[in-house]
């Protein structure tokens, strides 16, 4: 089996273990208090909205560029460079931030200055993690990053939330404790670089000056970081939104339905960063046949699995709330689910599309369309917050509208460019199986008293639907993973 099946699933399997560990922290503790919840959410959430300003689409240019810098043999020297980089550009950032806030002291009233100690350290050790993992991304290695990227996290959010309400240390000790994780990660990550490559720090610029080398470097990192922070605003703005309009304990509830909903995109996480490399190669080779077949194969993936799990969570969730504290509460927002799960899951199906441009010499157009995305997402917002009183509805419906149009203009693009196309006949298959099956799982199945009964059976007859409907059409080869040598092969631990 190829490494980039070995390693996506590896990952899968690390994403899961975060899933359940998020999982068990929203059903078990972070209910307990929605607002603290919200207010950890609020930090993270505005301290990745604000990395890509200090990474400056260095992290995509590590990945770009590897090639031609490994094969002259000073990819450590762009490495080297690229974090001294970071460095001074977060200091100018908060030089920057600090003037605003003088000129205009009104903004001194907003959340994220009273909250500016904690956002601001974790924005330098989350810029210096993101350039380590994608730069190890260049070795196809990304299991051993995703614990730090992914477990990290849930570590964090679990360990400050229960030093706060259960052990009753002060908030100063648990965003403490929060900020610490994040650190540890980005040591950890540092040093799982230095042991697949040993580290040689370079920071002489003769081989970036004398070929011009570093204006290619700098023009595709300034539309990277146009395109990055599109992306993080639109992902990412919810949350800041929320709390700004509305109040933190909103924020812990939009944050508890989505983190369930991103089940769904576990697997596309490692797919993503495995295959990064193999269509920078595709596009460098004009193999634009092979692409499209590689294109193709991995979206169907992406999309069959995400609609079992979305199925599954589709007829499950009323019966897991009820074993949440305040499950009441969200249950009355879960028409949120079903509309960013819907939303999600085309974004699935189309598969590596935005990949496919910013690798190409199109990657400008990228720029276009996430900037697009984060004024749309902005604006919309802003709207269902100010005008109307659907608040976490509201917020749903504008991720829910932007995320689609995004997605149907890369789709476009990438047909007229290059004539790959994600979409295919076996998901409309699927999607049919899946309506069936959902639709039996509510309508027919009997409700019985037990909500723990529920909450097995409903999803139990969504995946005996897919399975008996998968045997006959023939839509995902599930016997491509589930056999011996493939099992194996995920126990291999080679150097690249």
């Amino acid at each position: 089996m190829s490494v980039v099946a070995r390693q996506g699933f590896k990952y899968s399997i690390i994403g899961y273990l975060g899933f359940l560990l998020g999982t068990f922290s929203v059903l078990v503790v972070f209910t307990h208090d929605l607002e603290f919840y919200g207010k950890l959410r609020y930090v993270l959430s505005t301290a990745e909205m604000l990395v890509p300003i200090v990474v400056f689409g260095l992290s995509f240019s590590n990945v770009k560029f590897f090639h031609q810098t490994f094969k002259d043999k000073k990819h450590h020297n762009f490495l080297s460079l690229s974090l001294v980089f970071i460095i001074v550009n977060f200091l100018v950032l908060v030089g920057l931030y600090f003037l605003i806030n003088y000129l205009f002291p009104e903004l001194k009233f907003s959340e994220i200055w009273k909250m500016k100690r904690l956002i601001f350290p974790l924005i330098l050790v989350l810029a210096l993690s993101t350039v380590f993992g994608k730069f190890v991304s260049n070795y196809k290695r990304i299991v051993i990053p995703s614990i730090f990227d992914n477990l990290f996290p849930k570590i964090a959010n679990l360990g400050a939330f229960c030093l706060f309400f259960f052990l009753h240390f002060s908030e100063k000790s648990a965003y403490a404790f929060f900020i610490a994780v994040f650190f540890l990660g980005l040591v950890g990550i540092s040093i799982y670089t230095n042991k697949l490559e040993k580290i040689k720090p370079d920071f002489k610029l003769n081989y970036f000056t004398e070929n011009n080398l570093w204006k290619n470097i700098l023009n595709y990192s300034f539309f990277g970081f146009l395109g990055n922070i599109g992306q993080f605003v639109a992902l990412r703005i919810d949350n800041f939104m929320i709390v700004e309009f509305l109040n933190f304990e909103l924020n812990g509830i939009y944050s508890t339905l989505f983190a369930v909903i991103s089940l769904i995109s576990v697997p596309a996480m490692g797919l993503y960063n495995i295959s990064t490399p193999i269509v920078n190669k595709h596009i460098a080779e004009n193999d634009f046949e092979e692409l499209d077949r590689f294109h193709k194969k991995t979206s169907l993936t992406l999309f069959f699995v995400g609609l079992v799990l979305l199925s599954c969570i589709f007829v499950g969730f009323p019966y897991l709330a009820n074993f949440m504290k305040n499950g009441d509460l969200l249950k009355q927002f879960e028409p949120v689910i079903w509309i960013v799960g819907v939303a999600m899951l085309f974004d699935l199906a189309t598969g590596f599309n935005g990949h496919i441009i910013s690798m190409s010499k199109y990657y400008r157009f990228n720029i276009v369309v996430m900037l697009f995305l984060a004024a749309t997402t902005v604006i919309l917002n802003f709207i269902f917050l100010k005008y109307t009183n659907l608040e976490l509805l509201g917020i749903a419906i504008a991720y829910a509208v932007s995320l689609t149009l995004f997605n149907f203009a890369k789709i476009i693009f990438n047909y007229w460019k290059f004539k790959v196309f994600p979409l295919s006949f076996e998901m409309m298959f699927a999607s049919i199986i899946a309506t069936l099956a959902i639709t039996s799982s509510i309508t027919i199945l009997p409700e019985f008293e037990s909500n723990f009964l529920n909450l097995i059976c409903k999803p139990t007859v969504v995946l005996v639907f897919f399975l008996i409907g998968n045997y006959f059409l023939k839509i995902f080869p599930i016997e491509d993973f589930l056999n011996k040598n493939f099992l194996k092969s995920l126990f291999k631990m080679k150097r690249p």
